[in-house]
Parts: C-alpha cells; structure tokens; sequence
C-alpha cells in the first residue's frame, strides 16, 4: 500500500477505510475485511459512534496495532482543554489502543480558539497517547487563525474533496505550510455514478468510475478514505494502484467542478 510521508516523518497510507455511518455488524465485517485485504488505515470519529466496532474489527483481523494507521475526531462539544484530554483517553479505551496515530479536530468552532484546542492534543502526543495533530474542515481563515496563534505541527486537514467540488486554493496553501490533505466523500456521495462522461471514460479505459476517480485523487497525493463494507467494493477500491491515469481522464476529472 502506498503511503505518504507526514512533516512530522510518520507514513500515512494513501488508501484508508471512511467508517462514517457504519454500524454495528457492518463496521466490524468492513475493518476486518478490509485488513485482510491489505488496507492499513483506518477513518473513524467520535460522533460516528463506533469505535468499538472498528476495536473489534481490528482484532478479529489479526494483524498487529503497529501495522495500522489510526484516525479519529475530537466532536465538536469537547473542544476546551480539559474535554479534549478526557476525549483522547476516552477514545484509547473504546478503540482498545495504546495510541492514535493521527487526532483531528472534526469542525472548527467559534466558541472555543483552536489554539486551546491544539494545545491540548499537544499535551496527548507529548504523553504517547497520539502521534500526530490535524484538523478537519479548517479553510482558510481557520488555517491563518492556526498559523497566527499556536506553534502545535498540524500535519493533516481532512475535508471534502471530490471531482466535483476540488479546492485548488486551500490545497495549496496546505502544501505550502506541510500539511497533507485527506478527502472524505471522494466519491461524491455516489454522484459519480451518474456521471455519463465519466461512465464512458471507464469504459474505455477498463478501470471502473471508482477507480478512476480514487486514482486521480491519490495521483495528487491526497489521502482518500472511502466508505465500503463489501468485499467486492473494498477490493474495487483497493485496485488503484500499479497503473497510470491516462492523460485524458486526468484532464477531464482536473476541470470537472468548474464545468459541471
């Protein structure tokens, strides 16, 4: 599996496994299938609920804690110190971890500075509990506000990213400041499956509409987490490398927000 290097040196695989909105039996058979399969990262957050799930999921796959990538989200009601300490322990326990490898804070807040926030996964990753800090859904503004007031390494912003909505301005300015760049609904929630254009392209080319748009998002070295719980999709996700996106399908995927 192909990974990316973090400022702070760690390796984030390209390819993760998004659990929002699974559940129950579904989350545990879609972290272990997908282990098994060879996936080595896996996307969780508090507000979805399950992180026992994906606990379970980890073990009954058998492959060992240092061998996975682990992301999950402080929520958006424990974002003052003393909430983001208890959360980070909190989680440990749930995902029966001895530590997360990246902590995100999933929505930036106007109640609380970000800078106490960070401050506090500071506290966390200097006790061994987390590896590495980011953030989720920060723009712009919340990023100057982060350069501006705290020192903490974010090494990560997850934030929606698809052919259809692809934010070349806040890419670059998370290149520019080191900061690597996960995708969440990569594939638009299911809207590229009415993408006619697109559909013939895949045709053409042999490789499904999945896959080519999880190749295009990776070719920029952008982390793409889609939500799968059946082998088949899984394994169709994870067929995303060892070939090239031809020139024509990354011309056309580059330019699709502006003219959809």
């Amino acid at each position: 599996m192909k990974s990316i290097e973090l400022s702070s040196g760690d390796l984030m695989p390209l390819l993760g496994l998004g659990t929002w909105e699974l559940k129950g039996d579904d989350c545990i058979k879609g972290v272990r299938t997908a282990l098994d399969l060879g996936y080595r990262h896996i996307d969780t957050a508090k507000i979805y609920g399950n992180h026992r799930q994906v606990a379970r999921g980890i073990k009954d796959s058998g492959v060992d804690r240092e061998d996975i990538f682990l992301t999950t989200k402080v929520w958006n009601d424990s974002h003052e110190y003393d909430d983001v300490i208890a959360s980070g322990e909190q989680f440990l326990e749930e995902l029966a971890v001895d530590y997360i490898d990246l902590l995100l804070i999933h929505w930036p807040v106007e109640e609380v500075p970000a800078a106490e926030t960070l401050e506090a996964m500071q506290e966390l990753k200097e006790r061994g509990l987390v590896k590495n800090i980011g953030v989720s859904n920060f723009m712009k503004e919340h990023l100057d506000e982060v350069f501006a007031e705290s020192s903490v390494d974010v090494v990560n912003n997850q934030i929606k990213f698809h052919p259809y909505h692809y934010p070349k301005e806040l890419m670059n300015l998370c290149q520019k400041n080191d900061i690597s760049v996960t995708a969440y609904s990569p594939l638009a929630r299911g809207g590229i499956f009415d993408d006619q254009e697109l559909a013939r392209l895949s045709e053409k080319y042999d490789h499904s509409v999945v896959q080519l748009t999880l190749k295009w998002i990776i070719d920029k070295d952008v982390i793409a987490i889609p939500k799968a719980t059946s082998k088949e999709h899984i394994k169709e996700n994870m067929d995303i490398f060892g070939w090239e996106l031809p020139a024509e399908v990354k011309k056309f995927l580059d330019t699709r927000e502006q003219n959809h």
